[in-house]
């Protein structure tokens, strides 16, 4: 049994705002012997939106009625009515999440995307959203390889390693095209803080983008220099032989239809200097998506499915924004009472507030095994006074934990997920059961405003 969810992907960027609708069919891919196992198995986009210049009231405050217009009109002409879509989510990227009414922004749009919203995406999330929309990641998957992904939009370049399919490591640059801005004489009209200490407002705008593109280089190990940790918003990225681009000026890079400052700004110079660059000497992919990949990475990469065996009990959804502590393999195989002292480490970062913990566990645990970690979790779990108490296991035991622990706690609102992997640093929502309450979707993201 099969069954299609209608998923939107609004993406509030620097330069542009955009959304696609899709389809992702969530299916049983478990045998008629075997415990469930649902996932999402295809995924159909059903309409792409225009590409918009994203509205801006001023350099510091974007134009949230204007934002909500375009939304409005885009559902319009997707015939689409807002109570039909299923999930989704709401991403506001690059140096438009810094600006100063983001959440006003977020709020307007709260209701367009189904029970799933992501907040904001911060440098981690968005890297990880344009490497999959682009095929980064299925292209490393399918010839086992490394693929570094950079997304290049208007304020940011976005920097998502991929081994054999796997995220193995995010950055992200101040590089982008939308670093300066001209009129329509040429003339520069706005120059990044982050250019400043480089440059003035008359540079020429060839010698800026070569300059950046240089930064890439050196970033990326192609050449000497340490210009560009002037630029590191988040942190650097591992380097990769094999590179693909995305974003806005992925679709500049070897173009010749555009002019000079046909956007208004550096893109279509910027996309030469890469061009020209040794970001492009050797092997490289063009994206699958290029200025779309991060809201089609949105529409169908931040919902995922718990496992089958799970447990849930005197709990409200949808629940949202639950940061997420991880621990170690070493600490979850503590005894009880240091297992205990681990865990209340771990969320004394989020300051008492509900928190998802994040463990391994063992694919097939012994009685012993199981209610030594219930113990453990139950100590800390009482010493923290929120509600509910989440725990989030990669093996298929949540089930078996979740009513160890409900037998401890028998008054404590209770999830037990299994069958999602998440890291530190990630932040979780969790939706309605659904298959007739066998499974949870969730969606996985890296950062709220």
């Amino acid at each position: 049994m099969s069954r299609k969810l209608l998923s939107v992907g609004i993406d509030v960027g620097t330069t542009t705002t955009q959304l696609v609708f899709s389809y992702l069919t969530v299916k049983n891919e478990a045998n008629f012997f075997s415990v469930p196992h649902f996932s999402i198995c295809e995924k159909e986009v059903i309409y792409r939106s225009k590409i918009y210049f994203t509205p801006l009231l001023s350099d510091r405050v974007i134009d949230a009625v204007g934002v909500q217009k375009i939304v409005d009109a885009e559902y319009e002409n997707a015939n689409v009515e807002k109570t039909s879509v299923q999930t989704g989510a709401v991403i506001i990227t690059g140096e438009t999440a810094r600006r100063e009414n983001a959440r006003e922004v977020l709020n307007a749009l709260s209701g367009y995307a189904g029970d799933f919203v992501v907040a904001t995406a911060g440098p981690a999330l968005e890297s990880a959203l344009a490497g999959r929309g682009a095929g980064a990641a299925e292209y490393s998957k399918e010839h086992q390889c490394a693929v570094l992904n950079l997304d290049i939009g208007g304020g940011t370049t976005n920097l998502a390693l991929f081994e054999n399919g796997d995220l193995i490591d995010t950055g992200c640059l101040n590089v982008g095209g939308r670093l300066m801005k001209f009129d329509e004489n040429g003339n520069c009209t706005y120059l990044s803080p982050v250019l400043k200490p480089y440059f003035s407002l008359n540079a020429n705008p060839k010698e800026v983008s070569r300059f950046l593109a240089e930064i890439l280089e050196e970033a990326l190990g192609l050449r000497e220099g340490k210009r560009y940790l002037d630029f590191v918003t988040d942190k650097l990225c591992k380097p990769a032989k094999l590179l693909s681009f995305s974003g806005g000026v992925a679709d500049l890079i070897d173009d010749a239809a555009h002019e000079e400052f046909a956007f208004g700004d550096l893109g279509v110079l910027l996309g030469k200097a890469i061009f020209h660059s040794a970001l492009c000497s050797g092997d490289y992919l063009r994206a699958k998506e290029t200025i779309r990949a991060t809201v089609i990475g949105a529409g169908s990469h931040t919902t995922e499915l718990s496992g089958s065996t799970i447990f849930y009990d005197k709990t409200a959804f949808p629940i949202k924004n639950l940061p997420v502590a991880v621990l170690t393999e070493l600490e979850e195989n503590a005894e009880p009472q240091q297992l205990a002292e681990h865990i209340s480490n771990r969320l004394r970062m989020y300051d008492d507030t509900a928190a998802v913990i994040g463990l391994r566990g063992k694919r097939n645990p012994k009685f012993s095994e199981l209610c030594k970690l219930a113990d453990g979790l139950a100590l800390a779990l009482r010493k923290v006074q929120t509600s509910p108490c989440v725990i989030a296991v990669e093996n298929d035991m949540g089930k078996a934990l979740g009513q160890a622990l409900g037998m401890l706690m028998p008054q404590t609102p209770l999830i037990c997920l299994d069958g999602v992997h998440l890291s530190d640093g990630a932040y979780l929502d969790i939706g309605a059961p659904i298959a007739d309450g066998q499974v949870l979707p969730v969606v996985i993201k890296t950062l709220v405003l």
